[in-house]
């Protein structure tokens, strides 16, 4: 069997899970990275980690317990993370197989920073979002044959 031409290229279809997927990546990558960009400039010049609502951003998690304490180069790696995610929503929601490629390399990055920090929306937002995109490729493949 052929490729089909809407895959034949760097183009996905891009169907309302797709858009879904996309809204979601931007969310989190929004969501989680602005306020670790704010915690890591707080952390720079304080040495403490930003509080906020009264609870500590990526901070007095997980990886403090194992002896991983916060630093500005580890939230840099979390906004970093966080910029890739947003930049794989653009893509998703243009179409691109790279959206999809990115949006799933990236999942094992951000659940390390989830565990790591305690982040509780993380998970739902990321296995959402994975659910989407592959449904929407299956759907499309189903409609192929």
């Amino acid at each position: 069997m052929q490729p089909s031409p809407r895959f034949a290229h760097s183009d996905v279809s891009s169907g309302p899970r797709l858009k879904v997927a996309a809204a979601l990546a931007g969310l989190a990558g929004l969501g989680f990275g602005i306020p670790g960009a704010i915690g890591m400039k707080h952390l720079a010049e304080t040495g403490q980690t930003w509080v906020f609502m009264g609870f500590p951003t990526y901070g007095d998690g997980p990886f403090e317990r194992i002896g991983v304490r916060s630093s500005v180069p580890l939230l840099g790696a979390v906004v970093g993370v966080c910029a890739a995610e947003v930049a794989a929503g653009y893509l998703l929601l243009r179409g691109s197989r790279a959206g999809v490629w990115l949006s799933h390399g990236l999942l094992p990055l951000e659940a390390v920073f989830w565990t790591g920090f305690a982040l509780p929306f993380g998970p739902p937002l990321g296995i959402a979002r994975t659910l989407l995109i592959i449904s929407q490729r299956r759907r499309v493949d189903a409609n192929d044959t």
